[in-house]
């Protein structure tokens, strides 16, 4: 006999729009970090301050978000 067990308070794929705002922020940070590489390993040395910075600081606030929403996803009753 199957039983179902139903998570209250997450959406229908099972993910918060916190960790979903998380993984997408990270993605575009993976981007960009991955774009700063290529575009250093292609031979420019003068890559633009806005596309390291937003990879320097998209990135680990994604990964925050996500964490954040994990520990609030676990602390619920």
């Amino acid at each position: 006999m199957e039983t179902a067990v139903h998570d209250k308070g997450s959406t229908a794929t099972g993910k918060t729009w916190l960790m979903r705002v998380g993984i997408g922020l990270f993605a575009l940070g993976m981007v960009a970090v991955v774009a700063v590489f290529v575009l250093f390993a292609a031979g420019l040395s003068d890559l633009p301050v806005w596309l390291s910075a937003f990879a320097g600081v998209v990135t680990p606030l994604g990964l925050a978000l996500g964490l954040i929403s994990l520990v609030r996803e676990h602390r619920r009753p």
